[in-house]
């Protein structure tokens, strides 16, 4: 059954209207893993020598223990933004006799094979064998390599758990940004200290391996909560079309916008109505929360917007990539329906900007309380908020009539989500690479406000430009809309 599903699945693969695009990408992500891997087994047989040169008041060993734990956390992070939910369309399946513990098994099984599930074997592996092997034993050793493997498929079934449940129940999202957020705070004010927990760890580890055994029995209950949650939602009445609660919503303040406004207030209410564009907006607020990584006082009393840019472009512009990178797709059920109806596109390109610029707007606001921690980054989240309503939103609008696969936002989003594939954030690269582009050279000249005003001036150029970027973005579209519209319709 396994290689039934794995040949349906090739034969979907090749036969999708995006197979060329696909296979590009798949190209690209090929060479980064394949870089990283490298990047990896570097750091892995180097550990002896980068660990005493980083902290060099301590031993090896507590260095290795302290890090382990450290490297899982941020894998977690990784992972809940770059790790997709296997899919496999099961619906055919579900009518033939075909046990629900096979399909399930597949969708597990096809769950191990990611990239981060590589990482580990290259990063930590030479060190054990190297260091812990001759020094502990062969016990201490093979307890270390259970102990690794059992976090990394923890962290493996932990993610795709918390993604199927969140994504039905936006209150359990919001929660764990919640707990998210306060860790990242006492982490960062020094209240608690992941590598301290960690070093306790594996350092009792060590002195007593048996204890390396609680972490499979971890694993093993995640494995089996997932698969449980699996088994319960198995069912076509899950995985269909519900019935829709019925909102009433208007928005009057939209109405001064005219006709784009009015298409701003429906796809806003396509948003609130439906599972899926509701979790790509609102994935944005969980990058409010990366100013915690990135904002550190030595960079901001040393003006090293640099090393901040990344957040602030994230944190205001995130739901506008998330959401954007899907653009025209969310309404594919109906796409034909604005094609023969007298929708100018100009109206709705506009309404796209629109919808954008308040998205922009309300996270910008948002983030506006890392004020408290500098007023510095209150002129960075500016830069990055004319850069995002300037320049973002005109990508994000022309990349989308590339765009001709189906969304089918009716059905339930437990085997269905798309908003944080890896192929999404390949292009990210022009978001993140223009604006270092800009900033550097004044960087380099030790003029950092100089720098930020030139990203928020090139923001506003592109905005002052807006009239000419829909006109063009219409006419793209005008050109596109059959080979969109028939891909809609597969």
């Amino acid at each position: 059954m396994l290689s039934t599903f794995l040949s349906h699945q090739r034969k979907s693969f090749w036969r999708s209207r995006n197979k060329g695009g696909s296979i590009a990408t798949q190209i690209i992500i090929g060479f980064f893993m394949l870089y990283f891997l490298v990047v990896a087994v570097g750091i892995g047989f180097g550990m002896t020598i980068f660990l005493p040169k980083i902290f060099p008041n301590q031993t090896v060993m507590t260095s290795f223990n302290g890090i382990i734990l450290y490297y899982f956390a941020f894998d977690f992070l990784m992972r809940l933004q770059l790790q997709d939910i296997p899919t496999l369309s099961i619906i055919p399946y579900l009518h033939l006799k075909i046990p629900k513990r096979k399909i399930i098994n597949f969708l597990n099984a096809k769950a191990l094979f990611s990239a981060f599930n590589l990482w580990p074997f290259f990063l930590f592996f030479p060190f054990i064998f190297i260091e812990i092997w001759s020094v502990d034993g062969a016990l201490v050793a093979v307890m270390y390599i259970v102990a690794i493997l059992s976090i990394m498929v923890f962290n493996n079934y932990f993610i795709l758990y918390l993604k199927r449940k969140s994504i039905t129940n936006v209150l359990f999202t919001l929660v764990g940004l919640v707990i998210i957020g306060v860790f990242a705070a006492l982490e960062y004010y020094k209240v608690i200290s992941i590598m301290v927990a960690s070093n306790f760890v594996f350092s009792e580890m060590a002195d007593k391996p048996y204890l390396g055994l609680i972490f499979p029995v971890i694993a093993s209950v995640i494995f089996i909560l997932n698969s449980n949650y699996l088994r319960r939602n198995l069912y076509v009445e899950e995985l269909g079309s519900k019935q829709e609660k019925k909102v009433s919503t208007d928005y009057a303040f939209l109405n001064r916008f005219g006709k784009a406004g009015e298409l701003a207030a429906l796809e806003l209410k396509l948003i609130l109505r439906h599972k899926r564009p509701r979790y790509s907006v609102f994935m944005g607020l969980f990058f409010l929360l990366y100013g915690y990584l990135f904002y550190k006082a030595p960079y901001i009393a040393a003006d090293s917007f640099s090393k901040m840019i990344f957040a602030a472009i994230f944190m205001t512009g995130f739901s506008v990539l998330s959401y954007g990178q899907f653009m025209f797709a969310w309404q594919s059920s109906h796409f034909d329906g604005l094609l023969i109806n007298k929708i100018d596109f100009k109206d709705y390109i506009k309404g796209k900007f629109l919808l954008f610029t308040i998205m922009c707007t309300i996270t910008t606001i948002l983030a506006s309380f890392y004020g408290f921690l500098s007023p510095k980054l209150l002129l960075l989240h500016l830069a990055a908020y004319l850069y995002n309503i300037g320049f973002c939103t005109v990508l994000v609008l022309y990349l989308a009539t590339f765009n001709y696969k189906r969304i089918d936002i009716t059905r339930s989003a437990s085997f269905n989500f798309q908003g944080m594939g890896a192929t999404q954030w390949i292009l990210m690269i022009p978001f993140i690479l223009i604006p270092y582009l800009v900033y550097l050279p004044f960087g380099y000249l030790n003029r950092p406000y100089l720098g930020l005003m030139t990203i928020g001036f090139f923001g506003l150029i592109m905005l002052f430009m807006r009239a000419y970027w829909v006109n063009y973005i219409a006419k793209r579209l005008e050109l596109q809309r059959y080979k969109i519209a028939e891909g809609f319709r597969e």
